[in-house]
């Protein structure tokens, strides 16, 4: 059994709007959905486990390359950024950018894609952001902690929630150079500083939905 309370902290975020963003696909409207599929995505799923897993800069992590392709009756082409079961589909623009603010931070595994005609189509990588780090400074946030009792360590664990709304302010010090990183215990999208946040807006990319951290 997991037992489960839940605190709030302060808000105190006024001061801190566009200093840090959080990073996903949009939500493309009418009930869509995006018209990619991995074709041999059985192939790639590891023994034991029901998904295919996110890059982890292994390059031995996948049997064989994976191998995009799209699907017509299912939706438009892919966008710069895509999400397919929590796992980014990257264009080559975009992993360019990625990669010239802060390659250090991510991990990308290049696809083969086929259009809906068996064609080549534009490169696509899969994607994630690796970099994980504590910065949040919980004095100065509102967020909800779930402290879950796990019973097999007897250890109560810290879960960060931003269902309901949050405000986040996260350490500078703690940050450092990173332009990109996962806060650790949060089960949220990437989140990137006023570096990046500038780069992906003046880039205009398609299908990037850049968020305030501090009014979320």
């Amino acid at each position: 059994m997991t037992k489960q309370t839940t605190i709030e902290t302060s808000d105190e975020t006024a001061s801190h709007k566009g200093e840090f963003f959080l990073v996903d696909a949009s939500v493309l409207g009418h009930s869509k959905v995006p018209g990619i599929e991995i074709a041999n995505e059985e192939k790639l799923i590891h023994p034991g486990m029901n998904v295919v897993s996110r890059p982890n800069g292994m390059p031995d992590q996948y049997p064989e390359r994976p191998h995009l392709v799209h699907v017509p009756e299912k939706g438009e082409l892919p966008r710069d950024l895509e999400e397919l079961a929590g796992i980014w589909i990257v264009s080559e623009p975009l992993k360019q950018l990625f990669e010239q603010i802060d390659a250090e931070a991510f991990a990308f595994v290049a696809c083969d894609f086929s259009l809906a005609d068996g064609s080549p189509g534009p490169q696509h990588y899969l994607g994630n952001v690796l970099r994980r780090i504590d910065a949040l400074d919980e004095a100065s946030s509102r967020v909800k902690i779930k402290l879950d009792h796990n019973d097999q360590t007897g250890e109560d664990e810290k879960l960060y929630s931003l269902v309901g709304g949050a405000s986040l302010v996260f350490k500078q010090d703690v940050v450092g150079d990173a332009h990109i990183f996962r806060q650790d215990h949060m089960g949220a999208p990437p989140i990137c500083n006023r570096t990046m946040f500038d780069a992906l807006s003046a880039a205009n990319f398609s299908g990037v939905r850049l968020r305030d951290v501090a009014n979320l």
